[in-house]
């Protein structure tokens, strides 16, 4: 509520109300006041003396105590005088999406404020309007044209009102929920629904008060649902479609964080997972610059012809680009074969070529060593058992051997054993999430099932002619053929395997052949990637090419 009683033509008297929620309770009046107003710039100190002056009321009674204790559930009144010199028109640019005399519907870009206040003086969105739409300065109003907000980095649609009798009626229609708002959020991991309806009271957060929360009790009804549109290949972060159908303060915001899946960006409410994504990419955190919420389309009714107007905005180029960046996240190649088919060579081609690689074979003899995480566990299983005693590491020949002889060791040793390699193989392609691709040579990929569960994205296999396979090159590596064919008997046969591949790099021949069949797979799998980004742009375009319709 707004007054401009003031003999100060830099002042005007502006009212405030508000209802004390339960959450309140115990919170200093000053306190309660500078939390409320921080968005319009009041402080603590500004509000206490306001109090102190005699322009506070609890309950329709004047208080003056500052420190005066809330209970929960006052109605509550705050008087003060506030400059309002700042309503300048700005000649800055202002991207109109409707306008018909009497209402305007506006584009705004992330970072702009909505309205001015004290912390915010000028350069705000209502200083662009009152350049571009000058009758709106005359409203008896310190928001102007102003019928619900956007914070200052959520980017999209607002509807601006151009006359007093149209900006009645609009907030009508938004305080009666009249106004149907859906909104896009990119949002960390994936939420365990791909529908959901999210109802649960917001008020002030109990501990932080300049930030607000899900509060049991004496918050304020607020219902927002979602629908699930994306998820990344590595399952990083989803695109949401959001629907609210209340406007409380940073109700998105706060209701996907509650559920566990924060907007990306949002370092106030999902500041722990902004730090994860940070370490696993700093790429994308640099991205995601802002909390990624565009607010997507706006219906309602004309307040003069009550004909109903709808509006659909694609969001800005950085959401964009943060959602190909996820979607062009690197592509986990899964090498497999039979045992001295020459997967160690094709590794060694591609990381000559510069390409990340993994070895699961290494991986194993690493984590046999003295304080690697096999050894600890397999140590705390059988003691001393299988450790050698000058080096103190696990003796693979031991394990070998005991392996061979005993299939319930051997089934509690890959019990150990597999999981550190699935979590190893995960941190690898994690490392490298913004390389275009990355190889794991993982022998049992497809035996131990981790190929559905989405560990890779491709799997390549090597094949191999038996002769050359059981006789050349088992010799190059010194393995005796009872050992070999034990190996094979651990594993699927040569067929199942490659029938579960997406291409095949034959190895029936020379170390020349061997490298040009390794191009042709890489050129395979860039047409892939290629492919795939042109698939996302496809679903980009459909899912908004509603763009800009009323």
């Amino acid at each position: 509520m707004y007054n401009n009683d003031s003999n100060d033509e830099n002042e005007s008297t502006q009212l405030w109300t508000r209802e004390a929620l339960f959450s309140d309770r115990n919170t200093r009046l000053d306190k309660f006041w500078g939390t409320e107003l921080e968005n319009d710039g009041i402080s603590r100190g500004k509000a206490k003396d306001w109090i102190k002056a005699g322009l506070a009321e609890v309950d329709g009674v004047l208080c003056k105590k500052p420190n005066y204790k809330l209970a929960g559930g006052e109605k509550l009144t705050l008087k003060g005088e506030v400059e309002n010199n700042s309503l300048i028109p700005e000649d800055k640019p202002l991207d109109i999406i409707f306008n018909d005399g009497r209402v305007a519907v506006i584009n705004k870009p992330a970072g702009l404020t909505t309205h001015p206040a004290p912390s915010c003086p000028t350069e705000t969105l209502v200083h662009r309007l009152i350049h571009h739409f000058p009758e709106i300065q005359n409203m008896d109003e310190w928001r102007p044209g102003i019928v619900h907000r956007l914070d200052k980095f959520t980017s999209g649609l607002i509807a601006v009102a151009l006359n007093d009798h149209d900006r009645l009626a609009l907030s009508a229609a938004f305080a009666e929920r009249e106004v149907d708002k859906t909104y896009l959020a990119i949002v960390h991991g994936v939420p365990d629904k791909d529908f959901a309806d999210i109802n649960m009271p917001i008020g002030r957060h109990p501990i932080h008060k300049t930030k607000m929360a899900v509060v049991l009790k004496g918050g304020r009804d607020a219902r927002s649902s979602y629908e699930v549109l994306w998820t990344d290949p590595a399952e990083r972060a989803s695109l949401l479609r959001v629907k609210i159908y209340t406007g409380r303060t940073h109700q998105i915001r706060v209701h996907m964080a509650h559920i566990g899946h924060p907007l990306l960006g949002d370092q106030v409410y999902g500041s722990q997972q902004h730090t994860i994504l940070k370490n696993q990419s700093k790429h994308l955190s640099e991205l995601a610059s802002r909390q990624m919420l565009h607010a997507y389309s706006l219906s309602f009714n004309h307040p003069e012809t009550d004909e109903r107007l709808s509006f659909t905005l694609t969001p800005p180029d950085d959401f964009i680009t943060l959602l190909k960046e996820l979607n062009n996240s690197v592509q986990r190649v899964g090498l497999i074969g039979m045992p001295c088919c020459g997967k160690s060579t094709v590794l060694k081609l591609l990381s000559e070529k510069g390409i990340p690689v993994f070895s699961a074979d290494k991986s194993v003899s690493d984590t046999y060593n003295k304080d690697g995480a096999g050894w600890e566990m397999i140590r705390q299983r059988f003691g001393n058992k299988f450790t050698e005693t000058e080096t103190g590491n696990i003796d693979k020949k031991k394990v070998f051997a005991a392996i061979c002889e005993d299939s319930d060791i051997r089934r509690e040793i890959m019990n150990i054993v597999h999981p550190i390699v699935q979590h190893e193989t995960a941190l690898f392609f994690q490392t490298n999430a913004t390389t275009p691709l990355a190889v794991a040579e993982i022998p049992l990929l497809l035996e131990a099932g981790w190929h559905t569960q989405k560990l890779v994205d491709v799997v390549i296999g090597i094949r191999c002619p038996d002769s050359k396979r059981t006789q050349e090159l088992r010799e190059k590596r010194g393995l005796a053929p009872e050992t070999l064919a034990t190996f094979d008997s651990w594993q699927w046969d040569e067929k199942a395997k490659m029938d579960c591949c997406t291409a095949i790099i034959d190895n029936d021949s020379g170390l020349d052949e061997l490298k040009a069949n390794t191009e042709k797979v890489l050129l395979l799998l860039a047409e892939m990637r290629e492919a795939k980004a042109k698939k996302f742009d496809a679903f980009l375009k459909t899912l908004f090419k509603q763009e800009d319709k009323h």
